[in-house]
C-alpha cells in the first residue's frame, strides 16, 4: 500500500514556486526549495523528482493560476475580439502591479531558453498554448467580423503572443503604464475589419 503524504502537495508547489520566481532557476538550489517548504531532500526527491522536474510542476502550477486561468476564463464570458483585448488589458495591469517579478514563464525562457532543451521544450509547449488561444479567436473573430478576414489568423496569433512576451520583458526594463498600453492599442489596430470602401 502507498503511504500517504504528509503536506500539502499545492501549499508545497506554491512556496517552491514563489522561490524559483523570485530568485531564477540558476539561483535556486534544493536545498532553498527545502527551507521555504520545510521539507527534507528526500521528502522532496520522492515526492517532486529532481529539480528540473520539480521545476516543471512548478510552472504548471503557476500557468494553472495565470495564463491558463484567464485563457479559460475569458473564452466562456467573452466573445472572441474582446477576450483578446481583455486579455492584453490585464496583462498590462498585472506586469504594473505588485512587485513587478515579472511573467515566471517569460523569465524562465529567457533565463534557461538558450542552453537547456528540456526547458526550452517545455516552455514552447506553453506558448503554444497562449498562440492555440489567440488563434481560435482570431478565427472565431473574423467569422462574427469584429476581426480583418483578409489576414493571416496564424500570424496574427504569433504576433499576439509576440506581444504578450514583450509587454512582460518590456514592463521589467520600463514600466509606464503609456508605453505598455501603447504597444496594446498598436497590436490590436492589426485586428481591425476594413472600413467601408478598404480593399481586403
Amino acid at each position: 500500500m502507498t503511504r500517504p503524504r504528509g503536506f500539502d502537495e499545492d501549499a508545497v508547489l506554491d512556496a517552491a514556486t514563489a522561490r524559483f520566481w523570485a530568485h531564477g532557476y540558476g539561483a535556486t538550489s534544493m536545498r532553498d526549495i527545502g527551507a521555504a517548504t520545510g521539507l527534507g531532500a528526500a521528502s522532496l526527491y520522492n515526492a517532486f523528482g529532481d529539480k528540473h522536474a520539480l521545476f516543471a510542476r512548478c510552472l504548471d502550477h503557476y500557468l494553472d493560476g495565470t495564463m491558463r486561468e484567464r485563457i479559460a476564463r475569458l473564452r466562456r464570458t467573452h466573445r472572441p475580439r474582446a477576450a483578446i483585448e481583455t486579455f492584453l488589458d490585464e496583462i498590462v495591469a498585472r506586469s504594473l502591479a505588485g512587485d513587478r517579478r515579472g511573467c515566471l514563464l517569460i523569465n524562465t525562457a529567457l533565463e534557461l531558453g538558450p542552453h537547456d532543451a528540456g526547458i526550452r521544450a517545455t516552455v514552447a509547449a506553453r506558448l503554444a498554448e497562449l498562440e492555440a488561444f489567440f488563434l481560435h479567436c482570431i478565427r472565431s473573430g473574423q467569422t462574427d467580423g469584429s476581426i480583418h478576414p483578409g489576414r493571416s489568423a496564424r500570424d496574427l496569433a504569433r504576433l499576439l503572443k509576440a506581444t504578450v512576451m514583450g509587454l512582460r520583458v518590456l514592463a521589467r526594463a520600463a514600466p509606464e503604464a503609456a508605453t505598455l498600453k501603447g504597444v496594446v492599442r498598436a497590436a490590436l489596430a492589426l485586428l481591425d475589419p476594413p472600413t467601408d470602401g478598404a480593399r481586403v
